[in-house]
């Protein structure tokens, strides 16, 4: 069985623990899905570029950037099969999103939930999704 983990640093926050979130994240996963968390007003690609710096190249089959953490819940989703664990780490109980001066809301568990839901009726294709 194979553990999925979804996670993401928040911006504004202690860059130096970034690289070693993503080592561990590597470590203890079969497949990671590096994405937005509360970005804040840092740049994604810089928080991203932090994340990377601990994370060796010849792991890069075992990882994918999905900035848009809509996009990266659904593609831990639909990469698990019966008995795998998906672990979507970072936003707990938040219901929302910051990106600079703007906050939207946004669920990790009902995201999760509704792409749950669309794979177990067959229609967790990627193209549908963007259009949810």
């Amino acid at each position: 069985k194979k553990i999925i983990t979804v996670f993401g640093c928040g911006g504004e926050r202690d860059r130096s623990k970034r690289p070693l979130m993503g080592i561990i994240a590597l470590k203890y996963s079969d497949y990671v899905i590096i994405t937005n968390d509360n970005p804040r007003r840092e740049p994604p690609g810089a928080i991203l570029a932090d994340i990377l710096k601990g994370i060796d190249s010849s792991q890069a089959h075992k990882y994918d950037i999905i900035l848009d953490r809509r996009k990266a819940i659904r593609r831990a989703v639909n990469a698990a099969a019966s008995g795998d664990v998906v672990i979507i780490a970072g936003k707990g109980h938040e219901t929302y999103q910051v990106f600079a001066e703007e906050t939207i809301p946004f669920d990790d568990k009902e995201t999760a939930a509704y792409f749950i839901r669309e794979r177990i009726k067959g229609h967790a294709s990627e193209n549908e999704a963007d259009n949810s």
